[in-house]
């Protein structure tokens, strides 16, 4: 029985650390559209370029930061959308393509970013696939996290982002 304890106790830490490295579950926008369809959660969308250096440090600091990956996790579903893709995707019942008329530029990448191509941004949108606000611009965990409460819920729908900070605590130190 003791064995069993000290198994369990040993146990317990492992599964702690585990779970808080648990990375950012990303889907396609058509994956994201049909999971917010059957389970209603917001999507959010990493409109990202290979050579954008910005996008990679989001990746490799801000995505991968435990805290953020939970909230991503739990409450959108993650869309990681290379704004350049070549894939066409079906959308709001059209389909977008990338057909070299906004030089390497695909028409979704267009669309959500109101045509500032800036990257990285970030788009969030309802359960519905309507559009809230694009973000641009690389974010640290720390920063990014109000962001991800703010419009992971319904505080968008009653407060600026502004009176929100004012009461938000947040985990990322």
């Amino acid at each position: 029985m003791k064995k069993a304890f000290l198994v369990l106790l040993l146990m317990v830490p492992a599964i702690l650390i585990s779970a808080q490295n648990t990375p950012v579950k990303w889907y396609s926008v058509e994956e994201a559209v049909a999971l917010a369809q059957a389970t209603p959660r917001p999507i959010f969308i990493d409109a990202y370029t290979d050579w954008c250096g910005w996008c990679k440090k989001l990746d490799k600091d801000t995505f991968s930061h435990p805290v953020i990956a939970e909230i991503l996790n739990s409450k959108f579903y993650a869309v990681k959308f290379n704004a350049e893709s070549k894939d066409p995707v079906n959308f709001q019942g059209r389909t977008f393509v990338n057909d070299g008329k906004m030089g390497a530029t695909h028409q979704l990448a267009y669309a959500l970013l109101q045509g500032k191509l800036g990257y990285p941004t970030v788009v969030f949108l309802t359960a519905k696939g309507e559009l809230i606000t694009p973000v641009s611009g690389y974010k640290s965990a720390k920063d990014f996290e109000p962001m991800l409460e703010y419009f992971g819920g319904i505080s968008w729908q009653k407060q600026s982002y502004e009176d929100f900070l004012k009461t938000f605590t947040g985990k990322v130190q």
